[in-house]
């Protein structure tokens, strides 16, 4: 069973702990729906005491807005024209308040708003019912703390929606579980000091769990986070599953009862969760990790407003495919406002037909010939509308060099130009370049010069093996280009001359500046040293596991591998 009740009296300095923390909303005057959001304080909740929270704001306490006069009361009046004057009923009113509350971390939902609201109206009426059916009872296993509730002026609840991370951190420190729950019970009622009021306490409710059981089963959020009311309502009138079977057995026939009374749809949480067990379900989900639940992102705020990321190596497998996990969390992060931005060493064009295989590219994807971007390593930066904003060109005498080089020592060499990638011979590795990682397909100029009259040059690269690189191309190019050009490796196999004094990094400097965004930010990922300058600049750099030891020595965190989904990874437990 997920669903727990804390004990009836809380300590005094626990409770001091958790005044003074600021997880509840408190904002002033904002309008959410027909809500007005407001400052509070209450001694009657665990969470409201002597603190401003985020209210959906109940009516006064004797409103007509509250149905107190509509059929809240202990017992309704009744009203008939009569020539003489009607006798006053000496019926004490009791007034029923409730205060709805929404944690601070939780975003403005829409959902999640208009279920507020219904339960602004939905509580009181499951208050009154279940309060009815104490009359009388007969549960052996109930305890009778709160019985005749007509003995009370008025009788004050807080209901209260998070976040698996709010309720973990909860369940930690009241119950010493650390794990997401769907509901807590945290009673404030104190039989010996004999109140004019019943404060009842709190009921907490995770919506990120009860959307997850929701979906299990079959039902709506609305119809879940109902139940869990009764569940939760339950436990602070003294029943508790969990001392027997036959106070179990007890809970469940009240909740069936109560649920039937009031309209509402669905089983009871406990023979709910009976089903789900014969499932194979699990009744709860561990966020120790801080790593968010794939689909969840909807109830938690996002911590950058630009996600800045690598392709090669990063976004790509070892495949040099996106796994439809990656994409999965591209397309959630997106859906929350989040803008990701490409920072590659590739041509745009390139992008574009990777992230088309999983329908990432064009309008509402990550990359189109109208988005902004950073490419072919900070050479090309396009900014808003898809428009050019930096082009940088590699030295003309540096480029023919390279192809001189490339022709006497038989290594594979292309020019990048723009959208257009050129080269002098026809060679395995070449092709790869756009079989295997989506660059264009080279074309093959007659000679170095027409080669050069085609267009500029931003960058040239080397295709060799892995020791042919590191032992031969990368020492002789860094010492011939000396403060003409600088070199630089994405991959192993690779190496790039480009203009000198210019990186990834400072190509996403720039768009940033042109966006007016500042690096606080941006969360950046990345795995080559070609990504350095980026995850420096960004407010929180992850590299992945599977980069480059210079990558991995300036970052923030270091992340799963490309072939775990590092990306999406990276998503779910930072950004977030």
């Amino acid at each position: 069973m997920a669903a727990r009740i804390l004990p009836r009296v809380l300590p005094i300095a626990s409770l001091s702990t958790l005044r003074s923390s600021s997880h509840i909303k408190s904002l002033s005057t904002l309008s959410i729906n027909r809500f007005s959001v407001s400052f509070s304080s209450s001694v009657s909740s665990l969470f409201g005491i002597r603190r401003r929270r985020r209210i959906l704001t109940e009516a006064p306490r004797c409103s007509e807005e509250w149905g107190v006069k509509k059929g809240f009361f202990a017992e309704q009046r009744g009203y008939r024209k009569l020539r003489r004057r009607a006798v006053k009923s000496k019926q004490k009113e009791l007034e029923l308040c409730v205060k709805i509350c929404v944690e601070e971390q939780l975003p403005d939902d829409p959902e999640t708003l208009d279920i507020a609201e219904v339960l602004r109206l939905n509580v009181p009426m499951a208050m009154k019912v279940a309060f009815d059916g104490l009359k009388d009872s007969e549960y052996k296993t109930r305890d009778p703390a709160i019985d005749d509730v007509g003995c009370f002026e008025n009788v004050e609840l807080s209901v209260l929606l998070c976040n698996d991370e709010f309720i973990c951190k909860l369940n930690k420190d009241w119950r010493g579980e650390e794990h997401a729950t769907d509901v807590l019970s945290m009673s404030q009622h104190i039989p010996e000091l004999k109140l004019p009021i019943l404060m009842m306490g709190d009921i907490v409710i995770s919506v990120e769990t009860a959307a997850r059981q929701a979906a299990e089963r079959g039902h709506t959020l609305l119809d879940e986070i109902r139940i869990l009311v009764v569940h939760g309502l339950l436990h602070l009138l003294g029943f508790d599953h969990e001392l027997s079977d036959e106070a179990e057995a007890e809970m469940e026939k009240e909740e069936e009862l109560l649920l039937k009374s009031l309209g509402w749809k669905g089983k009871g949480l406990i023979q709910s969760a009976y089903t789900a067990d014969e499932d194979n379900d699990i009744s709860h989900i561990d966020v120790s990790t801080d790593r968010k639940k794939e689909g969840s992102l909807r109830f938690y705020r996002p911590k950058f407003s630009h996600i800045f990321c690598d392709v090669d190596g990063t976004l790509l497998n070892s495949k040099s495919r996106i796994s439809e996990a990656t994409a999965e969390a591209l397309r959630e992060v997106i859906s929350r406002g989040v803008r990701v931005v490409i920072a590659t060493g590739k041509t745009r064009p390139a992008v574009i037909s990777l992230l088309k295989m999983v329908d990432l590219a064009g309008d509402g994807g990550i990359v189109s010939d109208s988005s902004p971007g950073v490419f072919v390593q900070g050479l090309l930066v396009y900014g808003r509308q898809g428009r050019e904003i930096c082009r940088r060109n590699l030295d003309p005498d540096v480029c023919r060099e390279a192809f001189l080089y490339s022709v006497e020592h038989k290594v594979p060499l292309i020019a990048f130009s723009q959208d257009r990638c050129l080269t002098l011979v026809d060679h395995p590795l070449v092709d790869s370049l756009h079989t295997v990682y989506q660059e264009p397909k080279a074309e093959i100029m007659p000679s170095v010069e027409h080669l050069l009259a085609s267009g500029d040059i931003q960058k040239v690269l080397f295709l060799d093996t892995v020791e042919g690189v590191k032992t031969t191309l990368r020492p002789y190019w860094s010492e011939v280009t000396t403060n003409r050009a600088s070199v630089v490796q994405a991959q192993d196999d690779m190496l790039e001359i480009v203009p000198l004094g210019t990186s990834k990094g400072s190509g996403v400097k720039m768009l940033l500046d042109h966006l007016g965004v500042s690096a606080k930010e941006v969360m950046a990922i990345g795995d080559g040293e070609n990504d350095v300058e980026m995850l420096e600049l960004a407010s929180l750099g992850v590299a992945l596991s599977n980069g480059s030891d210079k990558a991995k020595a300036v970052a923030d965190i270091i992340g799963t591998s490309n072939d775990e989904d590092g990306v999406a990874d990276a998503i779910y437990r930072y950004a977030f």
